[in-house]
């Protein structure tokens, strides 16, 4: 299992974030949210709105998706808020049931 993470927020911001976290996975960044977009999970309910200098207009629900490995999705997981995480546990779930 892979595990990646995507954010509508540019490298550098990504790059001190991961840093200070010390994540061992991937954080991609989609300035703009065209990925966001495509998968339909931007939060409308954020457009507009700021936190500091940062617009959140670009925002995606928070969950997590599990795909296969041609790339078909498995498994939808969401939160109603961003700052909640799945499990390791819950993930793994997720990844036995998509196989």
């Amino acid at each position: 299992m892979t595990v990646v993470a995507i954010s509508y927020d540019p490298v550098d911001t990504l790059k001190g974030f991961a840093d200070k976290k010390s994540l061992t996975f991937p954080l991609l960044s989609d300035e703009g949210s065209k990925t966001i977009d495509a998968f339909g999970i931007r939060n409308e309910m954020m457009n507009g709105k700021k936190y500091g200098d940062n617009d959140l207009s670009g925002v995606p629900h928070p969950g997590t998706y599990v795909l296969d490995k041609d790339g078909v999705i498995k498994a939808k997981l969401f939160l109603k808020k961003y700052q909640e995480r799945h499990s390791g546990e819950e993930l793994l779930e997720a990844a036995k049931a998509a196989e």
